[in-house]
């Protein structure tokens, strides 16, 4: 199996009520900041090989971050994906960041918007790869799997912490075939993440990822779901900084017409059809996504 490097810093960082954050850190200690958010599910290392070394190459700081409940983070529920900004204004500072680029990949779609939303003096542009649409408010969209998490909400409100905890007792379980695992889960994607999983430094990423962050923990996808099914806490119009937004227009998870309808509803967002590729494939284009966010220059 292809090897995984370990990131340049990992840490955790003192926010709010005495919680902490965990990152990871890549490329340049120095550089033009990139915040990365992983999925649901995923963890602070849940960041292509590709991207990692184009941030070597191109002395770029690419920092991923646990959301509350995997890795070290500190569980927590937000009352809504708004209320994490403040969290993240306090990484940014213990980190010395005075200005970043976000990138969220699916779950993390809704987090990078957010701070999009919040934080447009620190956030010059935001980029989201298959991302989440809202459930709720003026900007919701119907549709799609994301409904059964919205008519399970209760019952996920109600019962996500013993989830978790049996989440991660069935991880540590099947960690020993972690490997062929993934293998069955890729069996029964579509053709473009089978493609994508099949390679050998994606599944190493992905595998490394996905172990490292559950040792502890795996309550953090279920608080999203949670999220996701209420109210941001912001609307669309309040992101006021350039957004860019790669879809599968195959993607399975997320359908492509949400990533239209999210794309439309924004001040300044442009949308890049990634043809034939499912959920996972803004993964697959990691260079290009990193190249244009640092590209990007802020509206302020």
């Amino acid at each position: 199996m292809t090897e995984v490097a370990r990131p340049a810093l990992e840490g955790n960082v003192a926010v709010r009520d005495g919680r902490r954050m965990s990152f990871a850190e890549y490329g340049s200690p120095r550089g033009p900041a990139l915040v990365w958010m992983h999925g649901t599910p995923g963890a602070r290392r849940q960041i292509p090989l590709e991207a990692r070394a184009l941030a070597e190459q191109e002395g770029l700081r690419i920092i991923g971050i646990d959301r509350p409940g995997i890795g070290s983070s500190t569980p927590f529920l937000y009352p809504d994906v708004l209320d994490w900004t403040e969290d993240l204004a306090l990484v940014l500072d213990a980190l010395a960041v005075d200005e970043a680029r976000i990138i969220g990949l699916s779950g993390g779609g809704p987090y990078a918007l957010a701070a999009g939303a919040a934080l447009p003096e620190r956030i010059a542009g935001v980029g989201v790869l298959g991302g989440v649409a809202p459930t709720a408010g003026v900007d919701a969209a119907d549709g799609g799997p994301i409904q059964l998490a919205v008519r399970l909400a209760p019952v996920l409100d109600l019962a996500r912490v013993p989830l978790g905890v049996g989440l991660t007792q069935a991880i540590r379980v099947v960690r020993p075939l972690a490997g062929p695992a993934l293998d069955l889960y890729a069996a029964f994607q579509p053709a473009g993440d089978k493609n994508l999983l099949s390679r050998p430094e994606f599944k190493a990423m992905f595998l490394d990822d996905l172990l490292n962050g559950s040792r502890f923990q795996t309550l953090a996808p279920l608080n999203d779901l949670v999220l996701f099914t209420r109210p941001w806490g912001f609307d669309l119009a309040d992101v006021a900084v350039p957004v860019r937004w790669w879809h599968g227009d195959a993607d399975h998870i997320v359908p492509f017409r949400h990533g239209r309808h999210v794309v439309d509803r924004l001040p300044d967002a442009v949308l890049t059809v990634i043809d034939g590729e499912s959920h996972l494939g803004g993964l697959g284009i990691a260079e290009e996504v990193v190249t244009t966010l640092m590209d990007l220059q802020p509206t302020r």
